[in-house]
C-alpha cells in the first residue's frame, strides 16, 4: 500500500488477520457474525444471524457459562472482558480453541446486555503453565471454584474485624497468592487503614488519614467504585508518579485495588500486592473480586456484631452494679451475669445490692419477660425503682408491692406488649443473719449448710410484679447460719439445657454439695453448669445452650464451711433446718416433708428416713387439727457420719398434753403418739408455759435397726 492511499475497511483488515467480528444482543437473544467468525465456529464463511441456543450448540458449555461471569465482571469494572472458548463439532469433538475480545455495555431500560468482539483462533496453551492458567477449563477452574467455596465459608464464620483479616490473610488463592494484604477503610473524606499483612508494623502510616482525592489506587478504588490493576511497577509509576515513591519500597511487582461494597455503598478498599507480575486475567480479576465481595460482607457483619457488643456491654455496665464496692460486714457476696446465647446478648434478668437506711442490706434478683430490647429497658426502669423504694427504708413486702405497681403503670403505657417481671427481694441484718425475703413469683432461694448439704428454703410469695398492682407480698423470715451460704438465682440457670425445674435445681444440688473453692469461683463453675450434659444426655461434649439469661447471687455468712477457701474438718458442723406451718396453709406441711427429706440426703437408712417423714407428718398435722396455733419445726442433725443423731421437734401454743389412746379399728384418729413409739428411738413431750414441744429422735444405723439408745 503506497503511502497516502486511504486505509482498507475494518472488515477486510480483520479477515486479513484471521479475525472475526461478531455482535450479541441478549434482549432480542440474536448472535450476528460476520464470515470469518462464522468460519471459525465452524459454519459456512458467510454472514449470518444465530439465536443464543445456536451459539451456544458450538461452543463447550462449561466455556457458554463461563462467557456470562466475565461479561459481567467487565461491565462491573468497565474493563474489556476477553475468555477463552472451545468450538465443538456436531460430534462434540474439540476442533479449535478461539479468543474472544468484546466491550460490553448494559442497558438498564431494556435489563440486557449488548456486546460487539472478536474472535481469533489461538494455540491450546499447555496445562499448568501462566498461559495455561488463564484458559478457563482443566485443573484451575475446580481449584478455583473449591478455593471460593472455602474462603466464603472462612470468611461467613469470622466474627469480629480482627478475625475477617486475619482469614484474609490465610487465604491461598489458586495458582496465584499475594504475599502482602491491606484492608482500607473510609472515614469522612479520608482513607483509613483498617488492617494489613505482609507488611511491618508502622508501614501503614503514610496511608493512614489519606485524602480521598489523593493520587493513589486505593483511594481512586475506593472514590470511584472500581477496580485497579496494575501487572507491572512501570505501570504504577505512569499512573501513579506520586505516590509511587511510597509503594516502591516494599519491591512489589504487581497490584489490584479492589472497592469493598455492600449493598450499594462503597465502604473501602482491598489491596493484593505480588512479588512477581500478574497479568490479571478475566479469570483472576474474577476471583480476586469474588473475594472482594466476600470480604466487604464479612467486615460489614463484623462491624455489626461488634457494635451490638459494645452496646451489649455499654447495658450491662450501666444497668448492673459493681460488686468490689459494696462490703458486708461478716459476709461475702459474689454474683453473675450471661445473656443468653443469641441476638443482641441482652435481656430482662439483673441483680442488684442496695445499702439500706438502717445499716442493712437488701440483695436483689429478677427477670423481665422476654431477653431483648425492650426487656433490658423495663428492667433498667424497675431496678431503678427497686433502689429508690428500698433506699426510702420501706420493708421487703411494700418495696415488692411499690414495685408492681409502677411496672403496671408502665405497661398500660404500652397495651401492645406488655411484660411482668418476676423477684425476690431479701434484706439482710449483717449482724444477725436475719433474712426477711418477699418473692414475686420467682424460684425459692437455696442454701448450702456449713457441711455441704443443700435445701431449697419456702418462703411465701406473690404474683409477678406488673400483673396485679395491688397484690400482697408476704414476707418469710430465715436466718442465715455461720459458714452457710445462700443462692438466688433466675430460672435461666435452672432450666437451661432441657432441664425443668426440679431436674434443674438437682442439677445445681450437686455442684453446690461438691464445690470446694471461694465464692467467686464457685459462682463460676454454677455458670459452667450449663454446658454440661442436658437432661436427656449424660456423656459427651455439648455446645453451648443458653436459651435464657443467667443472673445470680451469693450470699455467704463468715464461717467454717461457708466457701470462702476454708477447709471442712472432718467433725462435721450441725444441721439444721427451721420451718413455720401456718393455720392457714395446710400445703406447707408438703414443704416440711420435702425439707427434710433433703436434709436426709445421706442418710444411710431409706427406711429410716421415710418413718422421719412419716412421724413429722403425723406431728405437723396434730398440731394443724387439734390446736388454733402454728406450728414451728426444727429438725437437727449431730454427730458423726454413721452415728448420727436425728432430733425432730415441733412447737405449738397448745398447753393441752398429748397422751396415748387405743382407737378403735374403725378410728381415723389416735395413732400418732402409737407411731412414734414404735418407730422412733425416743421421744417425748416438754410443756412450756403456754405451749408444748413434741420431739422424737432417731439414730443413724445401716439397716435401720436401733436399740433405742444412743450416745454422744
Amino acid at each position: 500500500m503506497r503511502t497516502g492511499e486511504p486505509l482498507p475497511a475494518v472488515g477486510e483488515a480483520l479477515a486479513a488477520l484471521a479475525t472475526g467480528l461478531w455482535h450479541w444482543d441478549t434482549a432480542t437473544g440474536l448472535v450476528t457474525v460476520d464470515a470469518e467468525a462464522a468460519r471459525l465456529l465452524g459454519l459456512p464463511a458467510e454472514q449470518v444471524s444465530l439465536t443464543e441456543a445456536q451459539a451456544r450448540a458450538r461452543l463447550h458449555p462449561v466455556d457458554w457459562n463461563e462467557i456470562t461471569g466475565v461479561v459481567q465482571l467487565a461491565v462491573a469494572e468497565g474493563t474489556l472482558a476477553e475468555v477463552r472458548v472451545r468450538v465443538m463439532d456436531e460430534q462434540g469433538r474439540i476442533v479449535r480453541v478461539v479468543r474472544s475480545r468484546s466491550k460490553p455495555s448494559f442497558d438498564r431500560a431494556r435489563k440486557a446486555y449488548r456486546l460487539i468482539g472478536t474472535l481469533q483462533e489461538v494455540t491450546e496453551p499447555t496445562p499448568g503453565t501462566p498461559a495455561g492458567r488463564s484458559a478457563v477449563t482443566g485443573d484451575w477452574r475446580r481449584s478455583r471454584e473449591a478455593f471460593l467455596l472455602d474462603a466464603g465459608r472462612a470468611l461467613a464464620e469470622a466474627r469480629s474485624t480482627q478475625e475477617v483479616l486475619r482469614v484474609t490473610a490465610n487465604l491461598s488463592m489458586p495458582g496465584f497468592s499475594p504475599d502482602g494484604l491491606a484492608v482500607f477503610g473510609v472515614a469522612g473524606d479520608r482513607l483509613t487503614v483498617i488492617g494489613h499483612h505482609g507488611q511491618q508494623q508502622g508501614d501503614e502510616s503514610p496511608f493512614s488519614e489519606m485524602p480521598l482525592d489523593t493520587d493513589y489506587p486505593a483511594a481512586e478504588a475506593a472514590r470511584t467504585g472500581r477496580a485497579v490493576y496494575l501487572g507491572s511497577a512501570e505501570q504504577y509509576k505512569a499512573r501513579y508518579p506520586l505516590t509511587w515513591p511510597l509503594a516502591e519500597r516494599f519491591g512489589r511487582r504487581s497490584w489490584a485495588f479492589l472497592p469493598l461494597t455492600v449493598a450499594g455503598r462503597t465502604m473501602g478498599a482491598w489491596m493484593a500486592a505480588f512479588t512477581y507480575p500478574v497479568a490479571f486475567t478475566p479469570d483472576e480479576r474474577s476471583v480476586l473480586a469474588t473475594v472482594a465481595r466476600m470480604l466487604a460482607q464479612a467486615l460489614a457483619r463484623a462491624g455489626v456484631a461488634e457494635s451490638e457488643r459494645a452496646l451489649t456491654d455499654g447495658l450491662q455496665r450501666t444497668m448492673l452494679p459493681r460488686l468490689g464496692s459494696q462490703r458486708i460486714p461478716g459476709m461475702s457476696v459474689a454474683a453473675r451475669y450471661v445473656p443468653t446465647g443469641g441476638g443482641l446478648q441482652v435481656g430482662g434478668d439483673w441483680y442488684d445490692v442496695i445499702p439500706l437506711p438502717n445499716g442493712r442490706f437488701a440483695l436483689v434478683i429478677g427477670d423481665v419477660q422476654g431477653h431483648d430490647v425492650h426487656a433490658a429497658g423495663l428492667m433498667g426502669q424497675l431496678r431503678i425503682a427497686l433502689r429508690a423504694y428500698a433506699s426510702e427504708g420501706h420493708r421487703p413486702d411494700a418495696v415488692l408491692s411499690r414495685a408492681s405497681r409502677f411496672l403496671h403503670g408502665i405497661s398500660d403505657e404500652d397495651t401492645s406488649d406488655p411484660r411482668f417481671a418476676t423477684c425476690v427481694y431479701v434484706e439482710v441484718d449483717p449482724a444477725t443473719g436475719v433474712l426477711d425475703i418477699a418473692r414475686a413469683g420467682h424460684p425459692d432461694p437455696a442454701f448450702r449448710m456449713a457441711d455441704g448439704t443443700v435445701l431449697t428454703r419456702p418462703t411465701s410469695g406473690g404474683l409477678p410484679l406488673g400483673i396485679d398492682p395491688d397484690a400482697d407480698y408476704p414476707t418469710t423470715r430465715l436466718a442465715l447460719e455461720p459458714g452457710e451460704t445462700m443462692l438466688i438465682c433466675t430460672d435461666g440457670l435452672i432450666e437451661t439445657g432441657g432441664h425443668d425445674l426440679d431436674t434443674g435445681w438437682r442439677r445445681l444440688r450437686v455442684i453446690l454439695e461438691e464445690h470446694k473453692g471461694d465464692l467467686e469461683e464457685l459462682a463460676d463453675t454454677l455458670v459452667q453448669a450449663v454446658h454440661g450434659p442436658s437432661s436427656h444426655h449424660t456423656t459427651g461434649p455439648l455446645a453451648d445452650r443458653r436459651e435464657d439469661d443467667i443472673a445470680m447471687l451469693l450470699l455467704s455468712r463468715d464461717g467454717e464451711g461457708c466457701g470462702c477457701g476454708d477447709t471442712m474438718t472432718a467433725e462435721r458442723p450441725v444441721r439444721r433446718t427451721v420451718l413455720t406451718v401456718a393455720q392457714a396453709e395446710p400445703e406447707r406441711v408438703a414443704s416440711a416433708r420435702q425439707q427434710l427429706r433433703e436434709l436426709l440426703h445421706d442418710w444411710a437408712s431409706q427406711d429410716q428416713v421415710d418413718s422421719a417423714v412419716l412421724l413429722l407428718s403425723e406431728l405437723l398435722t396434730n398440731v394443724l387439727v387439734h390446736t388454733d396455733s402454728d406450728a414451728l419445726l426444727v429438725a437437727e442433725i449431730t454427730g458423726s457420719v454413721g452415728e448420727r443423731r436425728l432430733r425432730i421437734e415441733v412447737t405449738d401454743g397448745g398447753d393441752d398434753l398429748p397422751h396415748k389412746r387405743r382407737p378403735g379399728e374403725l378410728a381415723s384418729s389416735g395413732r400418732g403418739l402409737v407411731l412414734i413409739e414404735l418407730l422412733a428411738h425416743a421421744w417425748g413431750v416438754d410443756p412450756r408455759g403456754e405451749s408444748k414441744s413434741i420431739w422424737f429422735e432417731l439414730y443413724e444405723s445401716v439397716d435401720g435397726s436401733g436399740d433405742g439408745s444412743w450416745s454422744p
